[in-house]
């Protein structure tokens, strides 16, 4: 029987790293083995940053809220405890939208939250 060796498939192997390292500086783009190595970081990176960016995008729309809710003498803190208590179940992403795009339809939300701590 003959031997089998194994070219082809280390050849496809390396064409899938060499593939994804595109446009990376040096010889990291066209060296297999630092190609690897920094492939396998940046698939770490972007595996931990697909939940950072949760977090990112959240603190955005609390800083948007916070903005918007300034301008009617409210904290963020307050606005949302009355948000809570007059029972509207509008996310803060929802808010943050509502807030940049349609003044009347937060002004509205403002004001129940209001009527609702007081």
């Amino acid at each position: 029987m003959s031997r089998v060796k194994g070219g082809v498939t280390s050849r496809a192997r390396h064409k899938k790293v060499i593939k994804l390292a595109k446009g990376y500086r040096g010889r990291s783009n066209n060296n297999y083995r630092l190609a690897l190595e920094r492939v396998e970081k940046a698939m770490q990176y972007a595996y931990r940053d697909r939940r950072v960016k949760k977090r990112s995008f959240r603190a955005l729309w609390i800083q948007r809220i916070n903005a918007a809710v300034r301008g009617y003498d409210m904290s963020y803190s307050q606005f949302m405890n009355g948000v809570h208590k007059a029972g509207i179940e509008v996310d803060r992403k929802v808010l943050a939208e509502l807030a940049y795009s349609d003044d009347a339809g937060f002004k509205a939300i403002v004001d129940q939250a209001k009527a609702a701590l007081a």
